[in-house]
């Protein structure tokens, strides 16, 4: 495994910004949709297995909301790592004592999650062990 250079970093940068700002709109808008409901205000009762079906939905959305929230966390600490230099080195490997070199995170991982601060073996084994 290679240390990133200047232009893959500025590229994984922009990756970043640019999904950040594609989640935050979901969540605004999915935040928007589900609290922004007219619950009670309707002239006609609504019937129980609506409001089931409602809560259920509702209950879903804040789920969903939270999860993008986790994951503009995850973001907000990707770029903070930018701009530290420490971008695309797998923190569990480096609290295991591993130098930089070998605790780098493969290039296709951060490709596919631009976002993650583990290499595989380590997520996996968060993944198992907690």
């Amino acid at each position: 495994m290679t240390e990133l250079t200047k232009a893959e970093l500025k590229e994984f940068q922009a990756k970043l910004i640019e999904i950040r700002a594609r989640i935050k709109g979901d969540v605004k808008d999915l935040t928007e949709e589900t609290l922004g409901r007219d619950h009670g205000e309707s002239r006609t009762p609504t019937p129980p297995a609506e409001l089931g079906s409602e809560t259920y939905e509702q209950d879903f959305s804040l789920s969903l909301i939270r999860n993008e929230e986790e994951v503009l966390e995850d973001i907000s600490a990707a770029l903070a790592r930018l701009e530290s230099g420490e971008y695309g080195v797998c923190l569990k490997c480096l609290e295991a004592g591993k130098p930089v070199k070998k605790s780098m995170i493969p290039k296709a991982r951060l490709k596919a999650i631009p976002w993650a601060k583990n290499c595989v073996e380590c997520e996996r084994q968060r993944e198992i062990y907690g």
